[in-house]
């Protein structure tokens, strides 16, 4: 294993990257298509119908790479969390294995991101173009795209943001306390197993509520939807465990105010 020296700058290069990454891929999915710095779609006379879209190789050809691009994230982020490459990689990278997946995942959503191809001349599913909805629906969609953010950054801080990056593996080889999943309890690490990706709900709100929903959009909507349900395996027992923790940590907040009160 490589001395702390080296373990702790690679931890926080993965770091950075993953959370550079984050904000690249905010202004990707939102301020791109709500604020219009890159237009999504033309104007309405140069789009094509559905039927004439299938039938030109221009359009076909930018869906066919946005796809590629889609399915290399899917496969880097699901092949990587299986048994056998947790294994090889935790053999080869040690107490990095975290950080190893966090910058793997960073890299691949940053070819995404910067190799899409939007299709200008594609159908829409829907466009909000004449007033009143011109105005109140981009509006709208910005207010559930903050909320959502706040909501999926919330949610990061309470899963232990810094165990998620792998920041909290390294700091704790170096303090030499162990692994931090082994202070977990079964329930948790069995939640932790079903529950890939805590913030579906929101991450599938910032992918469909938006003023146009163009071709390109469409298929990165459609992907990860499809995706990010069949990473969510929740049953009766993650769904009492997850009750029973809320139901905690509202007792926890409460008793200040019982002791004043009293």
């Amino acid at each position: 294993m490589a001395p702390a020296l080296l373990l702790v700058p690679a931890a926080l290069a993965s770091f950075i990257l993953a959370f550079g990454t984050g904000v690249e891929f905010v202004r990707f999915t939102s301020l791109r298509p709500l604020l219009g710095g890159i237009p999504e779609s033309g104007g309405r006379e140069a789009r094509q119908g559905w039927l004439a879209a299938l039938q030109d190789r221009s359009i076909l050809s930018s869906l066919a790479w946005d796809l590629g691009l889609l399915l290399l994230f899917v496969m880097q982020h699901s092949l990587m969390v299986t048994e056998r490459v947790k294994m090889w990689t935790s053999r080869y990278f040690g107490v990095l294995q975290r950080s190893l997946y966090v910058a793997c995942t960073a890299l691949a959503l940053q070819l995404v991101m910067r190799y899409w191809e939007s299709v200008p001349t594609g159908p829409v599913l829907w466009e909000a173009r004449t007033e009143p909805w011109a105005t109140w629906v981009p509006l709208l969609c910005f207010v559930l795209h903050v909320i959502s953010w706040l909501l999926i950054f919330s949610i990061l801080l309470v899963f232990d943001y810094a165990e998620l990056m792998g920041l909290k593996q390294v700091y704790y080889h170096v303090l030499g306390l162990g692994e931090p999943l082994a202070l977990k309890s079964p329930r948790a690490l069995r939640l932790f197993s079903h529950l890939r990706h805590p913030v579906c709900v929101e991450l599938l709100t910032v992918l469909w509520v938006v003023p146009t929903l163009g071709t390109d959009r469409l298929l990165l909507a459609l992907l990860l939807t499809l995706y990010l349900g069949l990473a969510h395996g929740l049953d009766q027992q993650d769904l009492h465990y997850l009750r029973a923790q809320l139901q905690r940590k509202l007792q926890l907040l409460s008793r200040p105010q019982d002791g004043e009160a009293e």
